[in-house]
């Protein structure tokens, strides 16, 4: 979900973070370490970025009749999550959970339900996009319910 937090990027930037080859990423000089600032936006970034090169994927995949789409989880429950919902950002968490609208984190199962029916028959007519599947915590952020650590 971190790359749907933050507001869209200038259209440069995006254009830059969607079309530039994967080996050159690194020299756009808004992604050296004095731009980026904390290690948060750098990764809020690095998921837009994705989500952009989904889109830009679909464009040249489409023209061999293929489909490619993204899926951003939210707090879904693995051991490492587990064991940062118990670490020091334990209250945010807390925060986080109690705010969304679903009032839970995900599961892993729930995760490949959402990729198999985007992989399957059914979802034949989606490409370039990137599935949200936060249990609302976007949605809390968007409307001011909720706030970043």
């Amino acid at each position: 979900m971190a790359g749907h937090r933050e507001r869209p990027y200038a259209p440069e930037i995006e254009h830059a973070l969607a079309t530039t080859e994967t080996s050159q990423l690194l020299a756009l000089p808004f992604l050296q370490p004095e731009q980026l600032g904390s290690s948060v936006h750098a990764y809020a970034m690095s998921k837009r970025a994705s989500s952009l090169r989904v889109q830009t994927a679909a464009a040249a995949w489409g023209i061999r009749t293929a489909r490619v789409n993204a899926v951003s989880p939210g707090v879904i429950i693995t051991p490492l999550a587990l064991d940062e919902l118990s670490g020091p950002r334990r209250e945010w968490f807390d925060k986080v959970r109690e705010t969304s609208a679903a009032k839970r984190f995900g599961t892993s199962e729930e995760v490949a339900a959402a990729a198999a029916f985007l992989l399957g028959r059914d979802a034949g007519f989606i490409t370039g996009a990137d599935l949200l599947m936060d249990g609302g915590v976007t949605a809390a952020l968007r409307a001011g319910e909720l706030t970043t650590p």
